[in-house]
């Protein structure tokens, strides 16, 4: 009878125990809901279960987010998987992130593919917000991209240019896959710039595979991989082959690092103080607090390596396809540089000031074709309101830059290749104007702008000035398949291929010869 008590007791403390906690489960379930409800998120889309909005990103996430933003607004608010998502469209809103917030949005989200690629994600682009991320950028800013080192390296940029152009005049009267050829280009200035040689010579390029590693490195880092929007469940990235790609891309970079900082630490080596040397230098003097370890210094490395190449191979070859299919533009742009460089084969760094049009046409490159078409994703640290909305702490921000350059209320006919609009126009890519930030702005900015602008300027002065360009027989301007192959960065699907023919100059030489 004791036994039956005990057990009708137990049974009664265990209903109890189960309904007060059922209880507990559904205030706390009401008390969430209450705050959500309380909140006033910006515009959404319908949104379906477990996966939210993610059917609704599609294959090329910068068309689809510009999709939304002309239903919804300036500002709008996904439930991407697990992660709650803004996408601000407009240069207003930019600017709201990038400078009004800028602080309250200056980290980033611990994006899995950059966790593995960027060793724990210490490099400059995806390292947190904090401490050592200051630090870094530091270093960046005064030690290895400044104004007096980009400067310094102009030999360098003069020397691959003429690289370039033999390459070209070589191919002649023959057709030339021209973005083959800037794509060595830029990865020999850089390489030169970062690493004291280039890559190109010996096949060496090729036998590093470097092509295929940069195009995998676009793609991995994109940002919209569905794992990444799945963070509690990481074995999603193994089902997709996320995961074995980013090992596979990830000692490939590993292994040509580990090259180059043994030919750095190599004490025979004749020392060229390159960028490599700079951060080994540093790692060798620095404090506790603030010493980098090979890994950071392989970080960094990857940040020029990748970033640099890809940025000059892009504004380039989006550029010279846009020039062949705007033959005016082209012509323009042509007699402006011959006009200052005169008799002279070839273009000085000192001539580049006087360009005026085609910094228009280099700025019009950006406007339309951003390198990054979604800036790298930033991540709020706490609360905070834009436009009346309420966006809460650990938020993924978009900015579409690729969608504000094409911004109607922003620019007439924002479809044309049009460079005059920049004429007598104060707007620039610095990051002081909203409408046009290909490097972004604000704390988290690219501090490569210095460097990759005197990289694209120079070449593409001296492409305009060297040839007559052309397609081959049987292909017109209309032809050029402009599709884009979407990533963390946006190049051409298919390759230019054209007809680069030396002009006649008024003595009878040609430029070239």
């Amino acid at each position: 009878m004791a036994l039956l008590q005990f057990l009708q007791l137990s049974s009664t403390s265990s209903w109890l125990l189960a309904s007060i906690l059922l209880l507990v489960i559904l205030k706390f379930c009401w008390k969430n809901k209450s705050r959500t409800r309380k909140l006033n998120l910006p515009p959404s889309p319908p949104k379906l279960p477990i996966i939210g909005n993610l059917h609704q990103l599609g294959s090329m996430p910068h068309l689809s987010l510009s999709r939304l933003a002309k239903r919804f607004g300036p500002i709008i608010f996904l439930q991407l998987g697990e992660v709650p998502t803004v996408v601000v469209s407009s240069a207003r809103m930019a600017e709201e992130v990038m400078k009004t917030h800028d602080l309250a949005f200056s980290s980033r989200p611990q994006i899995f593919s950059a966790m593995h690629l960027f060793y724990n994600c210490t490099d400059v682009v995806f390292s947190p917000y904090g401490a050592y991320w200051r630090h870094i950028r530091k270093i960046c800013i005064l030690e290895l991209l400044s104004v007096k080192q980009v400067q310094a390296y102009g030999f360098v940029r003069e020397e691959e240019v003429a690289h370039l152009i033999q390459r070209v005049a070589e191919s002649y009267p023959r057709s030339t896959n021209l973005t083959k050829m800037l794509g060595f280009y830029a990865n020999d200035v850089l390489c030169r710039i970062a690493f004291g040689r280039d890559f190109s010579k010996g096949g060496e390029y090729d036998r590093h595979g470097f092509q295929k590693m940069l195009e995998e490195y676009q793609e991995l880092l994109g940002g919209f991989s569905i794992g990444d929007f799945f963070p509690s469940m990481e074995f999603i990235h193994s089902l997709t082959g996320m995961k074995s790609r980013l090992l596979n891309t990830f000692r490939r970079f590993d292994m040509f690092f580990d090259e180059v900082i043994n030919e750095h630490l190599n004490p025979e080596r004749e020392k060229k103080q390159d960028l490599v040397d700079v951060l080994l230098n540093i790692q060798h003097d620095g404090s506790k607090e603030t010493s980098l370890t090979m890994d950071n210094i392989k970080a960094i490395i990857l940040d020029m390596f990748a970033a640099g190449t890809d940025t000059t191979f892009i504004t380039l070859d989006w550029g010279m396809t846009e020039l062949i299919k705007n033959p005016k533009a082209m012509e323009r742009a042509q007699a402006e540089v011959r006009n200052i460089v005169g008799g002279r084969k070839v273009v000085l760094e000192s001539d580049l000031p006087q360009l005026h049009y085609m910094k228009a046409v280099i700025k019009e490159i950006f406007r339309l074709h951003p390198p990054a078409p979604v800036l790298v994703p930033r991540e709020s640290m706490e609360d905070v309101i834009i436009d009346g909305f309420d966006i809460p702490a650990k938020t993924r921000i978009f900015v579409n830059a690729w969608a504000i350059g094409r911004d109607p209320e922003l620019w007439e006919n924002p479809e044309s290749f049009e460079p005059e609009r920049f004429m007598g126009s104060t707007i620039d890519f610095k990051g002081q104007d909203f409408e046009l930030t290909p490097f972004g702005a604000g704390r988290r900015s690219c501090p490569a702008i210095s460097f990759a602008t005197a990289t694209v300027e120079l070449a593409l002065a001296q492409l305009l000035h060297s040839f007559d360009w052309e397609l081959p027989p049987g292909v017109n301007a209309k032809d050029l398949d402009m599709t884009e192959v979407f990533g963390i960065t946006m190049h051409r699907i298919a390759n230019l291929v054209v007809i680069a023919k030396p002009p006649i100059m008024e003595d009878g030489a040609s430029v070239t010869g």
